[in-house]
Parts: C-alpha cells; sequence; structure tokens
C-alpha cells in the first residue's frame, strides 16, 4: 500500500506541476487579445474581451479561479471558437490515439524483431546492416521524413494521400513516418538487452541442458530482455504523442497535436491548458501501467516492494 500511495502522490505532484507551469508560461509569454482580435480595434473592445476571459484580473487570481474550475472538471472556454476547450480536444483524441497506436504496432512490430536478429547474429554483416538502419531511422527528423514520403508516394508515384484523414490510405505515412523512428529505437534497445542476456550463465545452462536455439531465445532469452524494453516503452509513448504535433502537422492530419499547434499560435489559452494537461495524464498513466507490467514480467520487482512494505 505504501509503494501505491507514493507512486499516486507522485502522480498528483506531477500533474500540479504541469498546470502551474503551463498556466503562468502561457500568460506571461503574451496578450491573447493580441493575437485573436484585429490590429486597429478601439481599446474598450479590447479591455472588454480581457474582462469576458477574466484577463483583468492578477495572475494569482486567475490561477487561483482556474485550479478551482479545474476541480469541477471546468477546462475553460475556447476564446477562438467560443466552445468548451474539453469537448474541442475530446474531438481530436480519437484522430491522435489511431495514429499513435498504429506508429507504436509499426514501430514494435519491425524494431524488436530487427534488434533479436542484430544480437542473435551479433558482428555479422546482418547486425552491422540493422544498426546502421536503425541509426539513420533515429537521426533522421520526423518532418523531414514526412515530407520525404510526400514527395516520393504523393508527387511522384501518386499513390498515397498526402493530407487528410478519410480513408485507410491517409494513415500510411503518417503513421510510418512516425513509427519508423521509434523502431530504429526499439531495434537498438532490443539489441542490447537480448545481447546481455545471451551472456547470461542461466543460457549457458539451458543450452547444457539440451534446449534448443529456438527454445532458449523464446522461452529464456526474449522474456528476460523484455523488462527493460518495457521500462522504456513508458517513456517512448510520451515521446510518440509528443512526435505527433509535429507529424500531425506535415500531414494536417486533425489530432489533438495539429489543433495544439493552432492554439499556441493564437494563444488559446484553454484549449492549450487542456492538450497538455491530457498530454501530462497519458505520461502519468503510462509510467504507472509500465510499473504494473514491469512487475508482472520480472516478480524480483513484486518481491521488492513487498519487502519495502514491511
Amino acid at each position: 500500500m505504501r509503494w501505491t500511495a507514493i507512486k499516486i502522490a507522485r502522480a498528483g505532484i506531477t500533474m500540479w506541476l504541469v498546470v502551474t507551469f503551463v498556466f503562468f508560461v502561457l500568460r506571461i509569454s503574451g496578450d491573447p487579445t493580441d493575437m485573436l482580435l484585429p490590429d486597429d480595434i478601439d481599446q474598450a473592445t479590447r479591455d472588454f474581451y480581457r474582462r469576458l476571459w477574466g484577463l483583468d484580473q492578477p495572475l494569482l487570481t486567475q490561477y487561483w479561479s482556474y485550479l478551482m474550475a479545474l476541480v469541477q472538471g471546468d477546462f475553460g472556454i475556447s476564446f477562438r471558437n467560443n466552445l468548451d476547450a474539453y469537448d474541442l480536444v475530446m474531438e481530436r483524441v480519437p484522430k491522435t490515439l489511431l495514429l499513435t497506436g498504429t506508429a507504436l504496432i509499426i514501430s514494435l512490430a519491425i524494431g524488436i524483431p530487427l534488434g533479436i536478429l542484430a544480437a542473435l547474429y551479433r558482428d555479422s554483416w546482418l547486425d552491422r546492416g540493422v544498426m546502421a538502419v536503425a541509426v539513420f531511422g533515429f537521426s533522421m527528423p520526423n518532418f523531414f521524413l514526412g515530407i520525404l514520403l510526400i514527395l516520393v508516394f504523393s508527387l511522384q508515384l501518386r499513390v498515397l494521400p498526402s493530407s487528410g484523414s478519410g480513408t485507410w490510405a491517409h494513415l500510411i505515412m503518417p503513421a510510418a513516418t512516425l513509427g519508423i523512428s521509434f523502431a530504429a529505437q526499439f531495434a537498438r534497445y532490443t539489441r542490447s538487452s537480448m545481447i546481455d542476456v545471451l551472456s547470461k550463465p542461466y543460457m549457458r545452462t539451458a543450452r547444457s541442458k539440451g534446449a534448443g536455439p529456438g527454445r532458449r531465445v523464446t522461452l529464456h532469452a526474449v522474456p528476460n530482455a523484455s523488462v527493460p524494453i518495457v521500462t522504456i516503452l513508458g517513456f517512448k509513448i510520451g515521446e510518440l504523442i509528443g512526435g505527433a504535433v509535429i507529424t500531425e502537422t506535415v500531414f494536417a492530419w486533425p489530432g489533438i497535436g495539429r489543433l495544439l499547434t493552432t492554439a499556441v499560435g493564437s494563444r488559446d489559452l484553454a484549449v492549450v491548458q487542456c492538450i497538455m494537461i491530457l498530454l501530462a495524464l497519458t505520461m502519468v498513466t503510462a509510467n504507472a501501467i509500465t510499473d504494473l507490467i514491469y512487475g508482472w514480467i520480472d516478480p524480483r520487482v513484486r518481491v521488492g516492494a513487498g519487502a519495502t512494505q514491511k
């Protein structure tokens, strides 16, 4: 119970810090009326909107009012659309989940098998080839890869649409753009983890007992090598969502990443704050789930947690 309570307390503090940081940074960065209202508008109208949006109050008063509203589930009203910020964000969430979920499947389906093969054939041409491709994929920025795919498959070959989300074909290039970089990272992590596991004494013991190569890899090496990969996966989910901001902008994919770009540009405070809270909550939840999976895969974690509570 103590371990669980500590995790919950840390999650709560993290969320509060995110809310506080985003709130003050957005308000210090500039006046939303400068972006949302015409330049030639009179001062009386500008003051009216500042009062309407609560921007005429002291900063600490605004902060306290926002916290109290947030506790009640009120994320505020979009300055740009005059609609509930939470509803605007939730309309975009399914598209982002579809994109990031597909990209995650691509990255795991490509990265983990390549990493295992590179480790099994260490220092061979296959290993060097996989690592060279991994370094290339890891180093290439998402926006450059996205533009490159558009040039090849949309403008030259004309087989895939360059923007939008109307059909499954619209998903291929954004998901590939986002997934390739993470596939390269998973390949590197998997290779390192597998090489470490393959050198352990229990692998030699399994071999001496007559276990075949396939059995040693599937029943001994892969489960033990997956523990650090699962740990990294929790952090990579947050990076995946962060990378979706750029990818959605390049491909005009109507997700929360593109909405965030638009909201930041227009200083639509309520929408930006809602998205940042959602992203932080996703990170915290992903890390909590990772801890649970980590304990399920490696019983030593559960034993250690139980010993700590005692």
